[in-house]
């Protein structure tokens, strides 16, 4: 099974899901921005992913400035309830399988997951 966070109006986003349904795979599709991620998903999603949220998080989205995100002292969980309260900081697209998540950027990230 594979789930995409998705953003349809990002082209990188589309290009990815493009990638995933040309190797013949319907992936779930979880639509971020309707449906914001919890703080647990967040974090689950950081596990897979092995990352930190300063890696995650859209630091050119207004909301990154008007928060001082920027700000290194800030926690990781002061970044990740950042992203948690405003669903257009998280990068896009995370491509998951099992427990292995990749960032779709670039969109050919995500072949090494479909294998």
């Amino acid at each position: 099974m594979i789930t995409i966070y998705h953003n349809p109006r990002c082209s990188k986003s589309r290009q990815t899901l493009a990638l995933i349904e040309a190797s013949g795979i319907t992936p779930s599709i979880v639509l971020y921005l309707e449906n914001p991620l919890t703080i647990a998903e967040i974090q689950g999603l950081l596990s897979k992913l092995d990352m930190s949220a300063r890696d995650i998080i859209r630091k050119g989205e207004d909301a990154y400035k008007q928060n001082n995100l920027g700000d290194m002292t800030l926690t990781e969980e002061t970044l990740i309830q950042a992203i948690a309260n405003a669903p257009k900081l998280l990068e896009r697209p995370i491509v998951v399988k099992g427990n292995k998540a990749i960032m779709g950027r670039p969109p050919e990230n995500v072949l090494a997951l479909l294998s």
